[in-house]
């Protein structure tokens, strides 16, 4: 028994002589300010992965400037490291006041070098970077992840195929049963401002099971409601936690794949957003009109979530490298009982509050002073909250106009799932030719780059809803024309969301996490406004008129914002307090 408990002492060789070694000589990879970067949503994760994993190796010289771009996804990482690796750091502030060491001891003397104490991962081939894992590995990580994104937002449009039930059942207008699925998409714009700062502190896979956990729970509060009020309260918060994997799941891909896949790959999620509002509306018709009955349209959700939950508990592993190796220290210190052991994470001197209230800030300030992300703003705002718009209109036309009923109204939606589907074919492809033009830059991306599919895109979009307006609003017009017209609609949905994306990553770099929450934020709240006029509108202006004012909009905007912003994108860089400009200038 004594042999047992004895405490191993370590000798001056396990704590001075030979040391740790970490892969690069850079003493300050992880700053304060770099903490407070909000990873809010999607492509841009790479920044703190490029502070843990800094590949500098001699024989890694092709990664020249110590800049590493992707194709079609986030391109922050190496270049944030190049801005702002050394001007940023800070050291922590000591408190002013120490409590004592006990035992009227002196405090011992401070460790002379610790970063020699400092863990990273040993190289590029290392087994413990999340990019380095098996093919198998990562793509069954990317399954689970996609599942819990659809499960969020099938949720998010599911419930709309109830609205009349709701509305009888608990005897008020219809108007009022529409504002629970306003309601849900505007806890998405809460989440930017929770789930963000939980995955910089905690990593990936902690706030991906609370919030599906959460999700579960109060999809469950909402089948079993007995009054409007509980229903209305809970769709919000489910709305809140379901909004984690939307927050998350892109950042998790950021992880797993490198700049070369990681375009693949946030498109596969892209679809996934995408997915779930357009197939929700045919299944929930035929659930609402079933034995099963409205309250199904919530238990189904709830399902999906507790299914999800337990996946992520039981085979999703942490992805978030800064998180990895904390584990990785703490392991390290207990097996050789050296406590100066650390990783850069445990350095940071950044609670939760003050993420959350730095992520509120700056978001709010870059949307006011930067006019780039403020235009981009109010172009995505537009085009996803028609996604949301298309709901009211497809069922005015296929079930007010050629009587189909709920369930089957709902099955033209499927024809812009084929235009997702061709759009993320065309990204795919054209993936190739983007990184050879970045190879010939020396790895530097051009924002501009982005853009040009993006003009295009939009005048598919536009004319989209022209032909869905003027080919629907009459029965006279077989069905199937006025479907066809969701294959240009999808496409261009697809094609403008990915490209924007991108150009906000490369133009703010470190600061792109700011500004795609922003985006976020406001994106969700002018999306759950939609669905309370959309109705209306179509019922008073006219299929073809109320289309007619949509597409006029789009094309305003997409002969606007894409094209000055191709004239006049790289002399708004250059004025801009936030955006960095790597492109020669």
């Amino acid at each position: 028994m004594g042999e047992t408990n004895k405490k191993i002492e370590p000798t001056d060789s396990d704590i001075l002589s030979d040391p740790p070694k970490t892969c690069h000589d850079n003493p300050r990879l992880f700053s304060k300010e770099d903490r407070l970067s909000l990873t809010g949503n999607d492509l841009e994760l790479d920044t703190f992965q490029s502070r843990s994993f800094e590949v500098d190796l001699e024989h890694q010289a092709v990664l020249a400037a110590d800049i590493e771009n992707g194709a079609n996804g986030s391109n922050t990482a190496h270049q944030q490291h190049a801005f702002n690796a050394d001007e940023n750091v800070k050291p922590l502030t000591p408190k002013t006041s120490l409590p004592p060491f006990g035992r009227g001891r002196p405090y011992p003397p401070q460790i002379t070098n610790p970063d020699d104490y400092l863990v990273d991962f040993e190289g590029p081939d290392d087994p413990w970077f999340p990019q380095n894992w098996s093919s198998w590995q990562k793509f069954f990580i990317g399954a689970i992840l996609a599942f819990t994104c659809l499960s969020s937002t099938f949720d998010s449009a599911v419930f709309s195929a109830s609205a009349s039930s709701i509305a009888k059942h608990f005897r008020v207008s219809l108007e009022v049963a529409t504002l629970s699925s306003s309601l849900y998409i505007a806890g998405y714009a809460l989440g930017p401002l929770i789930w963000g700062p939980l995955s910089e502190l905690y990593g990936r896979r902690l706030p991906i099971i609370l919030g599906m956990f959460g999700f579960s729970i109060f999809s469950t509060a909402v089948a079993v409601s007995k009054d409007l009020q509980t229903l209305m309260i809970c769709r919000f918060f489910s709305g809140v936690f379901g909004s984690s994997p939307l927050i998350i799941v892109a950042a998790a891909f950021s992880d797993l794949y490198d700049n070369r896949t990681r375009g693949i790959a946030i498109a596969i999620f892209a679809q996934m957003v995408f997915l779930g509002p357009l197939i929700a509306p045919f299944i929930g018709g035929f659930i609402v009109r079933s034995y099963l009955g409205w309250r199904w349209t919530a238990y189904i959700p709830a399902i999906m979530g507790y299914t999800a939950t337990l996946l992520t508990i039981f085979f999703l592993n942490e992805s978030y490298p800064p998180v990895i190796l904390a584990t990785k220290a703490k392991e390290l210190r207990h097996e050789l009982s050296n406590w100066a052991i650390h990783a850069k994470l445990e350095e940071a001197d950044v609670g939760i509050r003050e993420l959350i209230v730095n992520n509120f800030s700056r978001p709010l300030q870059m949307l006011i002073k930067e006019p780039l992300i403020l235009a981009v703003t109010v172009y995505l705002s537009f085009i996803y909250g028609l996604l949301y718009c298309f709901l009211s209109e497809y069922s005015s036309i296929f079930q007010g106009v050629y009587g189909m009923a709920p369930g089957l109204g709902g099955l033209p939606l499927f024809g812009i799932v084929v235009g997702l589907v061709i759009a993320a074919s065309y990204m795919v492809y054209t993936n190739g030719a983007y990184n050879t033009r970045l190879d010939a830059n020396n790895g530097i991306p051009i924002p501009e780059w982005r853009l040009p599919p993006v003009v295009v895109g939009g005048v598919l979009f536009s004319a989209g809803l022209f032909w869905l307006g003027w080919t629907g609003f009459t029965s006279s017009i077989h069905w199937i024309v006025p479907t066809l017209s969701g294959l240009f609609t999808g496409a261009g949905l697809l094609i403008i969301f990915i490209q924007l994306f991108n150009y906000l990553i490369d133009t703010y770099l470190m600061y792109a996490a700011s500004a795609l929450a922003a985006n976020t934020i406001c994106r969700s709240l002018v999306a759950a406004s939609f669905p309370l006029f959309s109705r209306q509108m179509f019922a008073n202006m006219g299929i073809q008129w109320a289309s007619t004012l949509l597409g006029c909009v789009s094309a305003v905007l997409v002969h606007s914002i894409p094209v000055l912003f191709l004239m006049y994108g790289k002399h708004l860089r250059k004025k801009s307090h936030f955006a960095p400009v790597r492109d020669g200038s």
